[in-house]
């Protein structure tokens, strides 16, 4: 049973996706995402993967379940992929080199290009899930594009609230966020020429940091090739830190916020929105998660449990223990 099913309370549509129930589980001698599998090229550097068990499909069958005026339902359009970083089967994203990760750059934004063409996509979201904590099943290096044919609720959250801000101020939300971070600099990670890492005021993991552009721009399509070389070091050298917070290897979802594609609603968000990367890590300290429980999931009020002004300065040593470590080094 797979279709979109329309929540009324919240106003946004549910993924079912009974298929991925049947996804195996993977032996241990063997990977599908290894040369030699006969699932992926023998050689390569990045890799694009359809999903073989997709939330959302191209080619959609009708809804198992009849809707109503209040439950609708509509055929579960979209695309999954899967993107492989590296063709070796342990390397993660702090491991490769600075000119891998900017292939990887490269593919990201010639997927969202290509999935943009398809005007039934609204939203285009590249992300990523690290380390059995946040559920991961399969170790080898990978992240993936989910192309909506909705904005999803939190995106939409996000840019109704710049939208907003825009109209208020003339400006934009982020690059007054990116002004009121330097001007404390207390918060902020790492710079470089174009990408700022810092942890914000306000967010609710103790070690959720942002990456985000210091020009204005929307989204990889806006990118120049010093963007490109700027955010591969950031992303090398942030994810690294994380690994040496605690001397192992540390679980994150990344999630990459752009602008909305074939959208009439928000066809002038490149005005008001900014592209940025939001890290949620579950980890508050080596052995303890911090859980989104009840107030979180329940009534969406997030609760840190512990002050950014204090982690940032764990996440800053951390970072300046992987660069001194690495600068020799440029990786795989």
């Amino acid at each position: 049973m797979s279709e979109l099913r329309w929540n009324p309370l919240l106003k946004t549509w549910t993924m079912v996706a009974s298929n991925r129930q049947g996804r195996p589980t993977m032996p241990k001698d063997w990977c599908p995402f290894c040369p030699g599998s006969g699932k992926v090229p023998d050689n390569y550097e990045v890799h694009k993967y359809d999903n073989d068990f997709p939330a959302l499909s191209q080619n959609p069958g009708e809804p198992e379940v009849a809707g109503t005026n209040l439950y609708k339902v509509k055929e579960n359009y979209g695309k999954c992929e899967v993107v492989l970083y590296s063709p070796k089967h342990t390397t993660t994203l702090p491991q490769l080199s600075i000119e891998h990760i900017c292939k990887l750059i490269d593919l990201w934004k010639e997927r969202f290009y290509e999935i943009s063409k398809d005007e039934k996509i609204k939203y285009i979201f590249q992300f990523e899930n690290r380390g059995e904590e946040v559920g991961v099943t399969m170790p080898h290096p990978h992240g993936q594009i989910y192309g909506y044919s909705f904005v999803p609720l939190k995106l939409k959250a996000e840019l109704d609230s710049c939208k907003e801000y825009y109209e208020e101020n003339n400006t934009c939300m982020i690059c007054d966020m990116n002004k009121e971070e330097t001007a404390f600099a207390k918060r902020i990670v790492a710079e470089n020429d174009s990408f700022l890492a810092y942890i914000p005021f306000f967010t609710d993991y103790p070690y959720g940091v942002f990456i985000v552009s210091k020009r204005h721009i929307g989204s990889f399509l806006d990118f120049t090739d010093k963007d490109k070389a700027d955010l591969a070091e950031m992303l090398k050298n942030i994810t690294g830190a994380m690994d040496n917070l605690f001397d192992r290897p540390f679980p994150y979802m990344m999630c990459i916020h752009q602008t909305p594609v074939n959208t009439e609603e928000y066809k002038t968000s490149n005005e008001y929105y900014h592209f940025h990367i939001e890290f949620y890590p579950p980890l508050r300290d080596a052995n303890r998660i911090k859980y989104y429980a009840s107030s979180e999931m329940g009534a969406w009020a997030a609760c840190n449990p512990l002050a950014v002004e204090d982690t940032v300065e764990n996440l800053k040593t951390a970072y300046k223990k992987f660069t001194e470590k690495t600068s020799n080094n440029k990786g795989v």
